[in-house]
């Protein structure tokens, strides 16, 4: 088995690698053995080979790295996001507030509630902004 092939079947060992992980970098090492490969049927010596592999695997996971499919995604904080917490957005009536905290009846049960910073404490229709532990954190309704 001569050089390009050996790089051939390590390029679609990634690929398939790559089909079971989903992450696109295997792939871009993939097209880096190709590069090898193809530098191998070329006729080029094997240190020649490696660096022209290296060099394409790294230089196209570093474009990745630049496009959306491979910006990493920052973790907001689930207490204040709506798509993990579905009652965020929602409606509850403050009575009257006594130290920076209030108790609400929400979905039946009774809560705490604490203003948002740099919020008002008035009475009346508040809207939910984040829930921390079994307290609301609330702002008033516009």
């Amino acid at each position: 088995m001569n050089d390009g092939m050996v790089w051939l079947v390590i390029a679609f060992g990634l690929l398939a690698a790559e089909l079971l992980t989903g992450t696109f970098y295997l792939l871009m090492v993939s097209i880096g053995c190709v590069v090898g490969g193809a530098t191998a049927w070329s006729g080029g010596s094997v240190a020649l080979q490696l660096v022209a592999g290296a060099a394409v695997g790294v230089a196209a996971t570093m474009i990745l790295r630049r496009t959306r499919w491979g910006v990493q995604r920052r973790h907001a904080d689930a207490s204040t996001n709506r798509d993990v917490i579905l009652d965020i957005g929602e409606v509850v009536q403050v009575s009257a507030w006594q130290d920076g905290v209030a108790h609400v009846r929400y979905r039946g049960c009774k809560w705490d509630a604490t203003l948002e910073p740099g919020a008002q404490p008035l009475p009346g229709a508040q809207i939910i902004k984040a829930i921390r532990g079994s307290t609301l954190v609330v702002a008033p309704a516009p």
